[in-house]
């Protein structure tokens, strides 16, 4: 499947899109738009969502893995889903989600 925010280019198209959204500019500060937070964002997210579906979960699947194995696998989609989450509270514009999530008591 082709990567849709492969590069700087599409990512920097993105931001410029999303740049004419003011429900997104909003959310600008002086030192960084949240346009480009939430193209580096999706960029970031897109390579980890494909990481974890062709090669981690694979990983956990494959019938021959010893234990040891498994648990490295587990590791690692560990640190795939820290840095999903990273990706996920850093934009501002999805700060809803946070208190959402708190009010859950999760």
């Amino acid at each position: 499947m082709t990567q849709l925010l492969a590069n700087q280019a599409t990512r920097k198209a993105l931001a410029e899109r999303l740049s004419k959204c003011p429900e997104v500019t909003k959310y600008d500060r002086s030192d960084e738009k949240e346009a480009g937070v939430l193209a580096h964002a999706f960029g970031d997210l897109e390579e980890s969502f494909r990481a974890f579906l062709d090669e981690q979960l694979p990983r956990l699947m494959n019938d021959q893995a010893s234990p040891a194995e498994l648990f490295d696998a587990l590791l690692d989609i560990g640190e795939e889903f820290r840095h999903i989450l990273y990706h996920i509270h850093d934009p501002k514009f999805y700060s809803y989600l946070e208190a959402q999530h708190s009010s859950n008591g999760s």
